[in-house]
């Protein structure tokens, strides 16, 4: 795969156009908070689903189960990596923005910014590999991200970690994959149907994050700057050369890097207003990280492509 930057740039200028309509969208006033809860929720519970169970919906291949427990394992390093640097990189003397400052830094956006750049840029084997790193991610974040935002004595629920949309996506998608089972032309059709919405209705969530960013002299903070390097350059680049020291290539190590170079993770807002932290600063750390992503993430996919696909 021999992807031109301009290629690449131009996927991730689609993705930013719909964005552009969310954020038109919001300044008129088209969506309110509940309307935008309500769309990630359809997000999280009906279309990332349908995403992953669609991947999934495929004859059985031996090489892709070992690329898929290859995938599980390297979506793993990464986020121990993320958790490491971050805890020995970033502290701050007021603990609430510490934590979300944290949290907004280990988690990246792998669901709504990654999946639909999987998809436009590696396809259905982009989306197969990538919903791997979702599992993890939904794993580590409904265990270690409850650690982290609620603080000692927060309990945490192990039920929550494996019982979440990502991961029943998976498991109901590996039924499919490991087995002659398949679902009927009709179901798997409005499937599809749903899981073709996985490009145009995260593109509206981001847009509305984006329409909140009054100017950007939030970058005069400097703890925030730096969880924005880190999330968006740093990490991405020492994951990429971790994973290539362990001789991941192809399709396997792009899925993951588009994953790790994505921004902060939206759901850094809901923990933030979950565990009642600076809920300020976690929206503002979704907008910028996802504004300037435009720019990071290309750069980042390209090299990656470029000089290691093969």
């Amino acid at each position: 795969m021999n992807e031109s930057f301009f290629i690449i740039g131009q996927q991730v200028l689609v993705l930013f156009i719909m964005i552009f309509v969310g954020f038109i969208c919001t300044k008129r006033g088209f969506f309110s908070e509940e309307g935008i809860k309500s769309i990630t929720n359809f997000i999280l519970y009906i279309t990332i689903p349908c995403v992953i169970i669609n991947s999934f919906h495929r004859e059985f291949d031996f090489t892709m189960v070992k690329n898929l427990a290859k995938a599980f394992f390297a979506a793993l390093l990464v986020h121990l990596l993320n958790i490491l640097l971050v805890n020995l990189i970033i502290h701050d003397k007021d603990e609430n923005r510490e934590r979300v400052l944290k949290f907004a830094t280990i988690f990246s956006n792998c669901g709504y910014m990654a999946l639909p750049l999987q998809e436009a840029l590696l396809g259905k084997d982009g989306v197969f590999l990538g919903s791997v790193f979702n599992v993890v991610f939904n794993i580590i974040n409904w265990t270690y991200g409850i650690f982290l935002m609620g603080g000692k004595g927060t309990k945490i629920s192990i039920k929550t970690a494996f019982l979440n949309p990502g991961v029943i996506g998976v498991v109901l998608g590996l039924i499919f994959f490991l087995t002659p089972l398949k679902l009927p032309h009709i179901l798997l059709s409005s499937l599809q149907n749903f899981a073709s919405m996985n490009t145009v209705l995260p593109t509206l969530v981001i847009g509305f994050y984006l329409a909140k960013v009054s100017n950007l002299t939030v970058l005069k903070d400097v703890k925030l700057s730096l969880a924005l390097l880190l999330r968006l350059v740093l990490l991405p680049v020492l994951a990429m050369i971790l994973l290539i020291v362990f001789g991941l290539r192809g399709n396997l190590l792009a899925s993951i890097i588009i994953a790790a170079a994505a921004p902060c993770a939206a759901n850094t807002v809901m923990f933030a207003g979950k565990f009642d932290r600076d809920t300020s600063l976690s929206a503002t750390l979704v907008s910028v990280s996802t504004l300037f992503s435009i720019i990071t993430m290309p750069i980042i996919i390209q090299f990656c492509i470029k000089y290691f696909y093969l």
